[in-house]
């Protein structure tokens, strides 16, 4: 996907995955990490996500990655945290105190250069990558985290009722993506459309989110 693509979402201020929220499925399903306060939580194409800052106020240290310049300001902003900034070979780096965010390309990101997260956080990274994607996305997360334990979060629905982003992920996706190197445990399926109107209008009749455990 053209990164030019999203540069125009924030710049145009369409967010509609962004959250007001902290999500819930994070909040429900967390402890199934079992990580220790000081431990290093990864978050792929993380936006200014509320659920960073809730990462950080639960003890961890966060090391995320992000295309938008404007989306990692707006983070550090809403955090009260001027960041300091330095260059690393795909864009720079925001840093203040746990929190560090790689702005730039993902897939430049090395893993001398986040070191070894002891788990990955994945709400709308795998969904926002169309299939053709995906599974170069998969491979090089491996990589970078050393196939860290994961907690993901995908949407299912019918693709031919709606042109991605958020793109559908179904269970057998995420195994045949990382069933290879995982035990994937599904934590919970549950029906959503109800509480999205704006999916209802772009046409959905069903729309399922999914949490999965990845260890």
């Amino acid at each position: 996907m053209n990164p030019e693509f999203w540069h125009q979402k924030w710049h145009n201020a369409e967010l509609g995955f962004h959250l007001l929220q902290v999500h819930p499925l994070l909040q429900r399903h967390l402890g199934e990490l079992a990580l220790k306060a000081g431990q290093t939580v990864f978050v792929p194409l993380c936006g200014k996500t509320l659920d960073i800052g809730y990462l950080l106020e639960k003890g961890y240290r966060v090391i995320g990655a992000e295309l938008s310049v404007k989306a990692v300001t707006e983070l550090f902003s809403s955090l009260n945290r001027p960041p300091v900034i330095t260059p690393w070979q795909g864009g720079n780096r925001y840093q203040h105190g746990d929190l560090t965010i790689f702005q730039g390309d993902i897939f430049l990101l090395q893993p001398d250069d986040i070191g070894v997260p002891d788990a990955i956080y994945d709400r709308a990274a795998l969904i926002a990558l169309p299939e053709a994607m995906r599974e170069r996305y998969a491979r090089h997360l491996l990589t970078l985290t050393d196939k860290a334990p994961q907690l993901l979060i995908t949407l299912e629905y019918d693709q031919q009722e709606m042109d991605g982003p958020p793109f559908s992920v179904a269970q057998e996706q995420v195994k045949s993506l990382y069933g290879s190197d995982y035990t994937i445990a599904s934590l919970s399926r549950k029906m959503v459309l109800d509480h999205e109107p704006v999916f209802q209008e772009r046409g959905l009749t069903a729309l399922y989110e999914n949490a999965f455990l990845l260890g």
